[in-house]
């Protein structure tokens, strides 16, 4: 698994009207942050942290959790689902589902 630094850079652009989105390099990927708080990751694609509130809009939407593999076994990290695809071009929709990671 490897990060998209280029998506990376356009999901920051996307977040514009929540104001600064930082970039950090991190396992392999890369993380988003809003004023030091890291809501996002970047790797094949775009993960965002939810909590269990969210978690019906997730599966509702097919959204998968974040895996990686480990110490030959593969480790779920549920905390962070995949972002629907078509919110990634939808500047509003991206930023609703940053807000609520950002809760």
């Amino acid at each position: 698994m490897s990060g998209s630094r280029s998506l990376a850079e356009h999901v920051a652009d996307q977040l514009a009207p929540l104001g600064e989105v930082t970039i950090h390099h991190c396992f392999g990927g890369w993380a988003l942050r809003r004023q030091g708080i890291q809501f996002a990751m970047v790797m094949d694609t775009l993960y965002l942290r939810f909590d269990g509130e969210a978690r019906p809009s997730y599966e509702q939407a097919r959204s998968t959790p974040f895996t990686y593999h480990a110490a030959g076994r593969e480790v779920v990290v549920r905390t962070y689902c995949s972002a629907p695809p078509e919110a990634i071009d939808d500047r509003a929709e991206l930023c609703s589902l940053a807000r609520a990671a950002l809760a």
